[in-house]
């Protein structure tokens, strides 16, 4: 229904557009102008969107008149860029299709980026990360170092939503690298999250160096606007520290600009540490209007971080306290929505997510308001069986995930033990494994198993189609007897020989190649000979006995390559 509503939403404010780009007037001294010109004075005047739209405008329509698809791209790019509400996606959706006519692969990577990096401002983490891993597909096709980071850049920040912090940490020391003597916005912008960062994990005082180094920096390189970052995090950092009044001092002090810059996830963040800061020093009266601001943008925004979680926590024990019923009843339901959306958003986290409030505690506490406030309110009671049924739901999808990744757990370690015991094997060893096969010409059987040999080293088996009928042709052999020899000296049958071989190769690649554990099951299946992505999930699933989701995470979580590995 959501999903239908945000269709239709979108189709309208397209032919909102349309209608717009068909009524507004380009000036006639515009007409001619270049594209660097146009460019160039839609940025001077960014500050004053009406008259800085009327240049973008222009740069489209010159585009269209040319039928050059490339700058058409462009030109949807700077207009998606101009605008921070949902506009912005209907001109990304019109930048992927201008720049899949281009047949560019870097302006395909880049569009996808630029709707990734659109979903993200409005919060939309999953639809996000869905368009960065399409975008890397195409960009890892070109040489494109810039784009290259700026997805780093963009992954980045989805992992830190997501509470991976150490690996977040990583990809932002690679674009400091890069970004430092590249571009100084993207510079300063993965200083900033480095920071935060820092502070997730607990180490305060890097995140204030960072911190530090990024107000220098700013003051150093004259861009103003990222100082209200720094300041903001920094004062996120004195709360943790238990500096509370400079905490609120500091973080007081950006709030305006960031409302005037619309960035309310930000802005949230804000009003939590604000108020824990008041909360802390039990100044409990004045920490409630900012934890009610953070309700407020839950409402507006859809925004929670799991971070945030913890303000309907203390909203609901305190309104205990108070003896207040109603309003204890309208946070816990918050909560309970809280935990529905969070739990959709960080479906393949459940687990990770520390939920201080105990959910049998939650439904009792559930159980007594209902009892005090059925009577008055029967919407209220039908409400609580079906927020019931949802817990018990997700208690059940939280016990299967974690009976699942224990077991995949397992898979891994005796995976990990196999290729490690299979490298320690000498080769002549392994041929004494087996004894000879009486029903076949030794003469034969030492022919085939060379052949063999060539046909792994080769990577033949990389080709689609294979069948036992085809390979007894290339080996100048009969069916039967290689069959056999492969049953024999290979302990599987043919089918499965050839479907291991694809599998240890894509697992050789997720070692020494970091940008495969990006690809997704289908392009997997493209590079290891499949036919179609399911035979390959299947396969890969029978060979190692858990999803290849699950085998990446635990390359990246425990940090192997080829060094630790070989």
């Amino acid at each position: 229904m959501n999903q239908n509503r945000l269709l239709l939403v979108l189709i309208l404010l397209s032919q909102a557009i349309t209608a717009q780009t068909n009524s507004l007037k380009i000036p006639d001294s515009l007409q001619n102008k270049s594209y660097q010109y146009l460019d160039d004075k839609a940025y001077q005047l960014k500050k004053d969107s009406t008259r800085a739209a009327v240049y973008l405008y222009a740069y489209l329509h010159k585009a269209k008149n040319e039928q050059n698809w490339k700058e058409i791209a462009n030109g949807y790019k700077n207009l998606s860029h101009h605008y921070s509400d949902t506009l912005s996606l209907v001109y990304t959706d019109s930048l992927v299709y201008a720049a899949k006519k281009s047949h560019d692969n870097a302006a395909i990577g880049s569009a996808y980026l630029s709707k990734g990096i659109a979903h993200y401002w409005l919060k939309q983490h999953n639809e996000a990360l869905d368009n960065y891993i399409l975008a890397n597909q195409y960009i890892a096709k070109t040489n494109d170092q810039y784009l290259s980071h700026k997805l780093k850049y963009n992954i980045a920040m989805v992992k830190y939503y997501l509470g991976y912090y150490d690996e977040a940490i990583l990809l932002l020391q690679q674009c400091i690298s890069y970004f430092k003597n590249e571009n100084d916005q993207p510079y300063l912008k993965s200083l900033h999250f480095l920071g935060q960062c820092y502070n997730r994990i607990g180490n305060y005082g890097l995140c204030s160096q960072t911190n530090k180094l990024g107000l220098e920096e700013c003051r150093k390189l004259g861009i103003k606007e990222m100082k209200v970052y720094f300041i903001h995090s920094q004062g996120i950092n004195e709360y943790f520290k238990k500096n509370y009044a400079l905490a609120i001092e500091n973080i007081a002090s950006t709030l305006e600009e960031l409302k005037q810059k619309q960035d309310f996830g930000n802005e949230s963040v804000g009003y939590f540490y604000i108020g824990k800061s008041y909360w802390e020093t039990k100044k409990y009266e004045k920490a409630l209007p900012y934890f009610e601001k953070v309700d407020e943008l839950f409402n507006k925004k859809g925004y929670l971080r799991p971070d945030l979680r913890e303000v309907y926590e203390l909203l609901i024990n305190y309104y205990k306290t108070k003896d207040n019923p109603k309003l204890q009843l309208y946070y816990v339901d918050q909560l309970l929505r809280a935990d529905t959306m969070l739990n959709e958003t960080f479906k393949y986290l459940v687990g990770k997510i520390n939920k201080e409030y105990n959910t049998q505690e939650l439904l009792f506490e559930k159980d007594n308001l209902r009892d005090q406030l059925a009577r008055k309110n029967y919407k209220y009671s039908v409400l609580i069986g079906i927020t019931s049924l949802l817990f018990s739901s997700f208690l059940f999808v939280a016990y299967r995930n974690f009976r699942n990744r224990k077991l995949y757990k397992q898979k891994f370690d005796e995976l990990m033990m196999e290729i490690n015991n299979s490298k320690n094997k000498t080769k002549p060893r392994e041929k004494n494994e087996k004894p000879a096969m009486p029903d076949i010409n030794p003469e034969t059987v030492s022919v085939i198993l060379r052949q063999l040999e060539k046909f792994e080293k080769e990577k033949r088996y990389l080709d689609k189609d294979w069948k036992l009928s085809k390979l007894a042709t290339l080996f100048n052999s009969n069916p039967t007897y290689l069959s056999a020899i492969i049953h024999h000296y290979k302990d599987k049958r043919f089918n499965d020989y050839i479907n291991d071989l694809k599998i240890e190769h894509i697992i050789s690649l997720f070692y020494t190649e970091k940008l495969v554990r990006n690809y997704t099951n289908k392009a997997l299946a493209e590079e290891a000979g499949f036919s179609t992505t399911e035979l390959f999930a299947k396969a890969f699933k029978a060979r190692t006995g858990m999803p290849t989701v699950y085998f990446i995470e635990r390359i990246k979580k425990e940090g192997l390559d080829t060094n630790s590995q070989g």
